[in-house]
């Protein structure tokens, strides 16, 4: 494997060669890591979601941030050269461990048109994402901060735009639900005036035997306030886990009860429970592959299939702003995902 470096002046190639050594040793590991395929893998998720209490590491190289450390008393063009090498191992590092995901079949697409932001990052300017909801926003069970799916949904579209100012901020708190969640909608999503949220909701509501009826009063308030804020909103149903399935009738009506929501305020909706369910009964994906061990929180792979997804959805939304179909903000559209 050969890397250039077209950002190092002659002064500084010396330099530069240190940077790119310590470099290719993380990648070098990633790169057979990822060799090995996808078996070795399934088989660690499968001693019970262990898997998540090992931290890669390519994902943090340690030489190349040691390295950083000590020449950050140079100035100028060498300091610039190791932060663009701490960049792109990064980066690198992060394509390795990207779990590769497969769209469910049968599995309609409701996140409808994005308008909002996918003309944003069609025109490149800066957007802000929220990422809104309990435990499986804030990422328990990743088995680190940069595999929580909002950190994977940042880096897909970061990579799919490199010159656009992309924000996603994680708004997850363990253990809530709707009335918790509506405490703090103000000051933690509206008050940021985001072009586009992504509120998880439900999940605490089926293990809590908390009212339906009042859910659902509490859901609509927020999505409304959201939407007049101006900006785009996709709901997130409950996970297709144990805890929750063991919990049948609930289950089925929080997925029924948010996916009424969504089109009666016209708004998206990811199916996440239904997404799930066809990772294991029709891609035959063994639930410990998806969920740790406690049967409830997704782990390392779950996190990043639901984010790559998710971020494939904007993206077809960008797209179809920059071919000159501008779905109107109260349409949605289904189509096979």
């Amino acid at each position: 494997m050969r890397f250039a470096f077209p950002f190092c002046p002659a002064a500084g190639r010396s330099l530069c060669a240190v940077a790119a050594l310590a470099l290719l040793a993380p990648l070098s590991v990633a790169s057979s890591r990822a060799q090995t395929g996808q078996a070795d893998q399934h088989a660690a998720l499968s001693s019970g979601g262990k898997a998540e209490a090992a931290k890669p590491d390519a994902a943090k190289p340690a030489a190349v941030e040691a390295d950083a450390t000590n020449q950050q008393s140079q100035p100028g063009v060498a300091s610039k050269a190791l932060d663009k090498v701490k960049q792109v191992a990064k980066s690198a590092s992060d394509i390795f461990y990207r779990v590769p995901c497969h769209q469910p079949t049968g599995v309609p697409n409701t996140t409808g048109s994005l308008p909002h932001v996918a003309a944003k990052l069609a025109a490149g300017k800066p957007v802000v994402i929220i990422a809104f909801g309990s435990s499986s926003t804030q990422g328990y069970g990743s088995s680190a901060p940069e595999f929580t799916y909002p950190n994977r949904l940042a880096a897909q579209l970061r990579r799919q735009y490199p010159s656009a100012d992309i924000t996603v901020l994680n708004r997850g708190k363990g253990g809530e639900d709707a009335p918790e969640m509506m405490k703090r909608l103000q000051t933690e999503v509206i008050d940021m005036h985001p072009d586009m949220v992504i509120w998880q909701v439900g999940t605490n509501a089926v293990l809590r035997n908390l009212d339906p009826v009042e859910t659902a009063k509490q859901v609509e308030d927020g999505v409304a306030r959201i939407q007049a804020d101006g900006a785009d909103l996709v709901l997130v149903d409950p996970q297709y886990s144990p805890r929750v399935t063991e919990r049948p009738e609930s289950a089925r009506g929080m997925v029924k009860l948010l996916g009424r929501i969504a089109a009666l305020r016209h708004v998206g909706i990811f199916p996440r429970f239904e997404v799930m369910r066809d990772w294991h009964e029709k891609q035959a994906i063994p639930i410990n592959d998806f969920v740790i061990a406690d049967g409830l929180h997704m782990n390392d792979w779950g996190y990043a299939c639901f984010a790559q997804l998710l971020g494939d959805d904007i993206i077809r939304s960008v797209g179809a702003i920059k071919i000159g179909v501008n779905v109107p903000s109260d349409v949605r559209t289904y189509r096979p995902m």
